[in-house]
């Protein structure tokens, strides 16, 4: 919807076909938009914990925001702190989201420079 229809329309004056106009125009132009939905649609499944939670059953199983709690609440040594581990956990259990944020920071920011602009 951000796309302006004159890029359509003289595309349509220079004789390209609809096909064609979809392929060399819009989704060129739609990629940044596309990534950052992405992106955002990764972040939420993995950081999803109900509907794992609901459904699994067994450890093997667990993602990883399960695995974390599971980690946090298993039955072992009571008396020993173990706060230290579930943090290192943790940071390793992002490092997934970091590097996809940095593979298409590009495309992400060129999203949300090109929803600025007037058509």
């Amino acid at each position: 919807m951000g796309i302006p229809r004159e890029f359509d329309e003289a595309a349509e004056i220079d004789g390209a076909s609809s096909l064609r106009i979809l392929t060399q125009i819009l989704v060129p132009l739609s990629v940044p938009a596309l990534t950052t939905v992405a992106i955002f649609s990764f972040l939420q499944h993995w950081n999803e914990f109900i509907q794992p939670l609901i459904f699994l059953n067994s450890p093997e199983h667990f993602t990883v925001s399960l695995g974390l709690r599971y980690f946090q609440t298993t039955p072992g040594d009571p008396g020993e702190p173990r706060e230290h581990l579930l943090m290192a956990a943790a940071i390793i259990a992002s490092i997934p989201c970091v590097l996809l944020f940095f593979a298409a920071q590009r495309f992400f920011v060129r999203g949300i420079v090109m929803s600025g602009l007037k058509g």
